[in-house]
């Protein structure tokens, strides 16, 4: 018999996959240059030509059987030992190679994370509004996801609602900083309380609760600001990272998991990922990206169309009327629907070929997400239909 659980899961596919793919059909009837297709957060710039150049020297000049061949179980040694220089000199951390593990992106850094962290049973908790694939993420482990009620004034975490959350079985914290969907990024002060109540817990409930970290937008933050570095203020923390967005290689699958020097078990947590890899095959990632990307570590790619474009949408948004809290990274906008039903919402704009995804999937109700990684000339373009949207369906 096939698994029941997958089965069900058939019948709760992601939204955000079903818009895309309603936005590339509608494409091929009226031309995808007239859909505002806002559903998918694949990034649209190019990844730098010091990568290429190097994956084209790595392939011309290397020793095929290296570059080709399965890498190590925890990833290259030398790869990891560069992701730990990289991490301490912009940080401030203190890493060694035996601290790093690579992963297939920071989607296969979370499943060894999170499978190193809880065992059947525990809970983790994360704070809406929240990536949607965080449920199969977490609960496939046969720990249990648990959402704690956002703070919609400022998507910072809403602290009396992550209190009341709190029982013995809690685990570990998963948090995204910069965050999708909301596009905020947690201060300082929010991640040093957070940090303070985690340790108070710990000394209450008498076991570790870990923060998992996920960290794919680190490098795509606005107004000249950094996003803070949540290891350098929780000693059980774990960073999931991918450099997806930062060097816009969202085909390779590279990533790692980076375990703060003084988590428990911090020298052997790597080594307990490998053996996590034996029983759900998610390992050896590919050699040859792993050289790549080890040659460019401190590099990103020209993230700036992102400000851009969140300057157009933000800036015509709240001139509409939407309320909308601006964005402090990423490349996701979070307005408040003009009604309570974001569905209904959502249906509607795609009369307008707006492709906009309702929130509640994410774990928040009456507000929609819109993924403005597209050229800047679409956006533009898109300006007038979304006014048009909203004066003729709620009379902005």
């Amino acid at each position: 018999m096939i698994n029941e659980t997958y089965k069900a899961m058939l019948s709760g596919k992601s939204i955000i996959r079903e818009l895309s793919e309603y936005a590339t059909a509608r494409g091929k009837e009226i031309g995808y240059e007239n859909v505002f297709d806002y559903s998918l957060g694949n990034p649209s710039v190019p990844c730098t030509d010091h990568y290429t150049r190097g994956m084209i020297e790595l392939l011309e000049n290397e020793n095929p059987v290296t570059i080709h061949g399965y890498s190590p179980s925890l990833g290259i040694e030398q790869v990891r030992a560069t992701v730990a220089e990289s991490l301490n000199r912009r940080f401030g951390m203190d890493y060694e190679a035996k601290h790093i593990f690579m992963a297939s992106g920071a989607a296969g850094a979370l499943a060894h994370a999170l499978r190193a962290t809880t065992k059947p049973g525990d809970e983790v908790l994360t704070f809406a509004p929240c990536f949607p694939e965080y449920f199969p993420y977490v609960n496939t482990t046969g720990a249990v996801l648990r959402v704690v009620p956002a703070d919609v004034e400022s998507f910072q975490i809403n602290f009396d609602e992550l209190e009341k959350a709190f029982t013995p079985n809690v685990a570990a914290v998963l948090i995204n900083t910069p965050n999708n969907p909301s596009g905020a990024v947690y201060s300082e002060d929010t991640i040093q309380r957070l940090a303070d109540m985690l340790t108070d817990k710990q000394r209450e409930y008498g076991h570790d609760i870990f923060i998992i970290s996920d960290e794919p937008y680190r490098e795509i933050v606005f107004d000249g600001k950094t996003a803070p570095y949540v290891s350098r203020f929780y000693d059980n923390s774990v960073s999931c990272y991918s450099f997806s967005k930062s060097l816009s290689l969202p085909g390779e699958r590279i990533g790692y998991v980076a375990v703060n020097p003084r988590c428990t078990d911090a020298d052997i947590f790597a080594v307990i990922c490998g053996q996590i890899s034996r029983g759900i095959g998610h390992n050896c990632p590919p050699s040859s990206v792993q050289l790549g990307v080890a040659k460019v570590i401190d590099e990103v790619s020209d993230l700036s169309v992102y400000e851009t474009n969140m300057n157009l949408l933000y800036d015509a948004l709240t001139r509409i009327g939407f309320e909308v809290v601006r964005p402090g990274g990423t490349f996701y906008i979070f307005p408040k629907a003009l009604e309570p039903d974001a569905n209904a919402f959502c249906e509607k704009a795609k009369k307008y070929d707006l492709i906009l995804v309702p929130s509640n999937n994410f774990g928040c109700t009456g507000f929609f997400r819109m993924a403005y990684c597209i050229d800047t000339e679409k956006v533009k373009r898109s300006i007038p239909v979304l006014e048009r949207f909203a004066r003729e369906e709620y009379g902005l």
